[in-house]
C-alpha cells in the first residue's frame, strides 16, 4: 500500500467563517442546489453530522461516478477545519483502500479566504495515481468551490 498526497489551495472573495458554514455546515444542502450536475444529494446515513458521521453523497447525472460514502473524522467551526474520509464508493476505484481530506479556512489579507486542502490516497497494491486523475479530480474540486462562491457573491444574505 502506498499513500500519495496532494494539495490545493483556493482563494475566495468570502469572509471565512462564510465560506466554513456554506461548504461544510450547509453544503450537504447548498451544494446540491447549486451544482446539481455535480452532487445529486446528499444523505445523512449514520450520526449527527459531527465526527463519526456517514454520508452517501450521489453524484448527478453523467457524472463519472455514481456514488461515495464519506466518514466525517473532525469538526472544528472555531478553527474552520473539517476532514473526513471517502471510505465507500464506485470513485474508490477497487485501486484505493480511502481517500482522506483536511480542510482548512484561513483569512486572506484582503478579506477574504484561503482555503487549503491535503488530499491523500491509500493505494491498494502496487496501485499508482496519475497526475492527471489528481489533475482533473482538483479542477471538479476547484469549479464546485467557484460555483459556491458565484452563488454566495450574488446572495451576500444566503
Amino acid at each position: 500500500m502506498g499513500v500519495f498526497t496532494y494539495e490545493m489551495e483556493v482563494v475566495t472573495k468570502i469572509p471565512p467563517t462564510k465560506i466554513f458554514k456554506a461548504f461544510v455546515l450547509d453544503g450537504d444542502s447548498l451544494i446540491p442546489k447549486i451544482a446539481p450536475q455535480a452532487i445529486k444529494n446528499v444523505e445523512l446515513i449514520e450520526g449527527d453530522g459531527g465526527p463519526g458521521s456517514i454520508k452517501k453523497i450521489t453524484f448527478g447525472e453523467g457524472y463519472q461516478f455514481d456514488y461515495v460514502k464519506h466518514k466525517v473524522e473532525a469538526l472544528d467551526k472555531e478553527n474552520l477545519t473539517y476532514s473526513y474520509s471517502v471510505i465507500e464508493g464506485d470513485a474508490l476505484m477497487k485501486s484505493l483502500e480511502k481517500i482522506t481530506y483536511e480542510i482548512k479556512i484561513a483569512s486572506s489579507p484582503d478579506g477574504g479566504s484561503i482555503c487549503k486542502s491535503i488530499s491523500q490516497y491509500y493505494t491498494v497494491g502496487d496501485f499508482e495515481i496519475k497526475e492527471e486523475q489528481i489533475k482533473a479530480g482538483k479542477e471538479k474540486s476547484s469549479g464546485l468551490f467557484k460555483a459556491l462562491e458565484a452563488y454566495l457573491l450574488a446572495n451576500p444574505d444566503a
